[in-house]
């Protein structure tokens, strides 16, 4: 309790922010998420056919190769 009464009286004390974003920081922000999206794009493709194992996907073909 004594800590979310702390944490509720931070937040609502409001100060004033001297703070300067240049134009480069849009750009970097997204290089961050297209670099971010293009990590998340090579894992998955590194990790598809276990992807697919794993939802069951390979089973079906796995069954009709068994079966010939």
């Amino acid at each position: 309790m004594r800590i979310f009464t702390t944490v509720a009286l931070l937040l609502l004390i409001v100060t004033d922010v001297q703070a300067y974003l240049d134009p480069g920081t849009g750009s970097m922000l997204l290089q961050v998420i297209l670099g971010g999206i293009a990590a998340v794009g090579v894992a998955l493709k590194l990790y598809w056919h276990r992807l697919k194992a794993a939802f069951g996907a390979g089973k079906k073909r796995q069954i009709e190769d068994e079966s010939d």
